[in-house]
């Protein structure tokens, strides 16, 4: 295999390309979810490699437990440097373990501290807090989730604003975004040079329920001056792992993207323009490597189950 076994820990820069014309050209819902999927992909990909590495170069050590076919000469021959690149996976490996976890956690955690926050008041779809900090975001939980606004920012906001406010927030429940997000959080966890997408699937999920707000209210200009207005008087929603109508990032970007025509829910730009032909070329080169990267842990896993007494 020579230094092809490492291919899956680099492949992932290949996905920024398709990642910046996917957040400009395609829309919104078509990009976060093949985003999402490439990350998850190229997350699992990585790690398995790191694992993978790990069991051949460490598997000549004196007392490892591991069978002793796994460090046969002929199986750590499929790794180049294989000492050096087995002790180099063990702390990595530990590393993407500890920063996952840590992602999962606090994860819970926020979840959990929402839904205290608003213990005491009615249990409806929309929950008002008494607090002078303006900002809202989509909290997931129980059936439905519910929408969180505080009186600050309503007070800020028309109300047509309002109503493209709480379908913005919605529409991140409904599609479950937080899924999303928390998904291409991991990936980057596992394997940073993920992190562009992370950042193009937070955006993406914004202009989704930008556009899905729009289509509720009926005016794409009013959800534009409502995410203007928010982002003005507030500093996006308390934190990261939340959804929010002013939620950091290209704030600029979304308005403008409301203030042009809707974009077309086709699932490709045309291969016959300019746009379309250079999507094609990068999500081409970006499946060719998702797959070179599955190929390669996928080969490594069979050498040592080729070594495996039985």
């Amino acid at each position: 295999m020579g230094v092809f076994v490492f291919l899956p820990l680099v492949l992932p820069l290949t996905a920024w390309p398709v990642a910046r014309l996917a957040a400009q050209h395609l829309h919104p819902r078509t990009a976060t979810r093949l985003l999402t999927a490439l990350a998850a992909v190229m997350a699992v990909c990585s790690t398995v490699c790191l694992a993978l590495l790990m069991v051949v170069g460490t598997a000549q050590l004196p007392g490892n437990p591991l069978p002793d076919g796994w460090s046969d000469p002929e199986v750590r021959a499929a790794v180049p440097y294989d000492e050096v690149a087995g002790r180099a996976a063990v702390p990595a490996l530990l590393l993407v373990l500890a920063a996952c976890t840590g992602t999962l956690r606090r994860h819970r955690r926020v979840r959990r501290r929402g839904h205290a926050a608003l213990a005491g008041l009615p249990d409806t779809e929309v929950a008002v807090l008494p607090d002078g900090e303006p900002y809202a975001y989509a909290l997931p939980g129980g059936p439905r989730g519910r929408v969180v606004v505080t009186t600050a920012l309503l007070t800020h906001l028309q109300p047509a604003e309002r109503r493209a406010l709480f379908a913005h927030e919605r529409a991140h429940l409904t599609a479950r975004h937080h899924r999303y997000l928390l998904t291409v959080r991991l990936a980057a966890r596992a394997n940073p040079f993920l992190r562009p997408l992370r950042a193009a699937v937070a955006y993406t999920t914004e202009r989704w329920a930008d556009e899905a707000a729009a289509e509720a209210v009926g005016s794409r200009r009013a959800v534009a001056r409502a995410i203007g207005r928010a982002a003005l008087v507030s500093r996006g929603t308390p934190v990261p792992t939340l959804a929010g109508l002013a939620a950091p990032g290209p704030v600029p970007r979304r308005v403008a993207a409301l203030l042009a025509p809707a974009p077309v829910t086709r699932a490709w730009p045309s291969a016959f323009t300019a746009v379309g032909l250079a999507a094609w070329t990068a999500a081409a080169g970006t499946a060719v490597s998702a797959m070179s990267s599955a190929n390669s842990a996928v080969t490594l896993a069979l050498v040592l189950r080729a070594a495996t007494p039985l």
